[in-house]
């Protein structure tokens, strides 16, 4: 039974191909070069192949499958039938098969694209890079013009998982000449080449290659987009590729949101302000610029401006005709939730509950009944709210963890830390190298006194994920506030700082442990810093503390008002103002 499945399968796949090859053709270009002739039939013993090798493929022996196809091909010429061998090879996973394949195919049939891209990508799975250059030369001859750029723009992802990146980048600068020196495709070739080189680590030559692009058309956004690749990476004077093409007139909204992004990486809040506010006054209909700059003041906690910019960009929204079956997008979702927020912290609970129950989005559904939760246990109803994150749906196994460590995070934030470690405990016993709940559960640890269970977490969490710098930060910052092994507590948070750069709380770490070891004027520069970069409560508490002990009372004093504006009931900033004996 199963044996006559598989020969009606075959059979209804020679039959189709029979079927075309009875059909008038056109003569087939390289068929007479390759010693087929241009028309054939289906004779007995061609039929025997194609049955043979469909069975054999079916069977598992696709390699030997692909053999019998390759041969009816080089018979009788059928492109079909090459892409059928060469599919069949791949499938066996016989990579010199399939390369033998694809180049027949190639020469039987010169100008075929698709002949040219299988050959190109089974030499890149076999590595052999330097092989890949006159195929992707020839495949991009043989596209469609108003194909080459997509083509161009695909090859760093194309050979991403090639051993030698720096060998793919010569390579492929190589196979582009042509293009380089082609206005259109030039900006795009030499963002591709650059691309390579970033994955070699070369950031001074995928610089090069960014400049070379721009100059080729200042208007094409190709090269400011590998600048802004290059300035995630670090590479500062590439930012200058971005503010030329954003003067220009071509300049996609798009892209200055993209900047305005990596500024906010960087903890440069002004200035991502500023490219925000010149594109809202380039385009004030543009409903991401909105969002993105209200989000900005959100987390700034300058809540009017935040309110105002979140409603104009529903406002914006809700003009926006859409598709009837259209779901809202996810902006939409993360505004409600802002403004959620904003109402909650002014106290306005019920306001707050009616923006979440206006999210209409499944991706939000547990982060929505967190919140909600919140606000309950903010009225006291702390077990009503623990239940109702228990009740939350779960729409994958990973929403069980998240409801797990959402109810601790309430525990822990209504007065219940010791309940919370027992919740993050018992989990950890069930699953002890999971990454967020050794984090979690050393925090629910310190906050009862568990010190030590807190460093033995921390430690294994650094153990098992190395670039951890958060774990790096939060054991080097309780040592300093203990004033315990300040040494020890400045190299951990030193290397936080080298992991994460621009994180301004890892920088309010090592402010403090720089006051500590008596350091108050590196300690004050290195907190002011952090506190441009991020206005936060707590680092307003160590800032304001530093400040005070130098003498400058009236620049702390101001600096923990900023912090009980941003953040009234800050534990950190509560306790210092109580510990120095201030009232604001």
């Amino acid at each position: 039974m199963r044996f006559q499945r598989l020969l009606g399968g075959a059979v209804l796949a020679c039959a189709a191909w029979a079927a075309a090859a009875q059909a008038p053709a056109a003569p087939q270009a390289g068929a007479a070069q390759a010693g087929v002739p241009e028309t054939s039939r289906l004779n007995a013993r061609l039929l025997y192949e194609l049955l043979l090798a469909e069975l054999l493929a079916r069977e598992g022996e696709a390699q030997q499958g692909a053999a019998y196809m390759l041969n009816a091909a080089r018979r009788t010429g059928d492109e079909a039938l090459f892409k059928r061998a060469t599919e069949l090879a791949i499938q066996s996973r016989a990579g010199p098969a399939a390369l033998e394949a694809t180049r027949a195919w190639r020469q039987a049939f010169p100008d075929s694209a698709q002949a040219g891209q299988y050959e190109l990508q089974v030499l890149i799975v076999l590595g052999r890079v330097a092989e890949t250059e006159e195929p992707t030369r020839h495949f991009l001859a043989t596209l469609p013009e108003a194909e080459r750029l997509s083509f161009i723009t695909a090859l760093p992802a194309l050979y991403q998982r090639v051993p030698d990146k720096a060998e793919a980048a010569r390579v492929i600068e190589r196979a582009l000449d042509g293009a380089l020196s082609q206005p259109a495709l030039a900006p795009a070739a030499w963002t591709s080449i650059g691309r390579l080189r970033l994955q070699a680590g070369d950031k001074a030559g995928a610089l090069a290659a960014a400049t070379l692009g721009q100059k080729a058309d200042a208007s094409s956004e190709w090269p400011a987009l590998l600048g802004l690749q290059l300035m995630g990476s670090g590479e500062t004077q590439a930012e200058a590729l971005v503010e030329r093409h954003l003067s220009t007139a071509q300049a996609r909204p798009e892209l200055f949101i993209a900047y305005a992004r990596a500024l906010i990486e960087q903890g440069r809040g002004g200035d991502a302000h500023r490219q925000l506010d010149r594109l809202i006054a380039r385009a004030p209909e543009h409903p991401e610029a909105w969002l993105v700059r209200g989000a900005l003041y959100a987390d700034e906690r300058k809540d009017a401006e935040a309110e105002a910019d979140l409603r104009r960009y529903l406002s914006l929204l809700e003009a926006t005709p859409a598709t009837p079956d259209a779901e809202p997008p996810e902006g939409s979702a993360h505004a409600r939730m802002m403004l959620a927020g904003i109402a909650e912290r002014r106290g306005e609970l019920t306001q707050a509950q009616q923006w979440l129950a206006s999210v209409d989005s499944p991706e939000q559904a547990l982060a929505v009944q967190t919140r909600l939760a919140q606000i309950l246990a903010r009225q006291g109803r702390l077990e009503e709210a623990r239940q109702s994150i228990r009740a939350a749906p779960e729409r994958s196994p990973e929403d069980a963890r998240l409801k797990l460590l959402a109810e601790a995070q309430l525990l822990r934030d209504h007065g219940q830390p010791g309940q919370a470690y027992e919740l993050l405990n018992g989990a950890l016993q069930q699953t002890p190298d999971e990454e967020t709940l050794l984090y979690e559960a050393a925090m629910a640890a310190e906050r009862v006194g568990r010190f030590e269970v807190m460093e033995r977490l921390l430690r294994r969490l650094i153990e098992l994920k190395p670039g951890a710098s958060h774990a790096y930060n939060a054991l080097g910052y309780a040592l300093a506030d203990r004033n315990l092994r300040l040494p020890e507590a400045r190299t951990l948070i030193e290397k936080a700082v080298q992991l994460s750069p621009n994180d301004a709380y890892i920088q309010d770490s090592l402010g403090w442990v720089q006051f500590r070891q008596g350091n108050l004027r590196q300690a004050r520069q290195t907190l002011e810093a952090a506190f441009r970069k991020r206005p936060d409560a707590e680092i307003a508490a160590h800032l304001g503390e530093v400040l005070w002990i130098l003498g400058e009372r009236e620049a702390a004093l101001r600096v923990w008002r900023e912090g009980q504006r941003l953040e009234a009931d800050n534990e950190t900033l509560r306790k210092t103002l109580l510990r120095l004996r201030v009232r604001l």
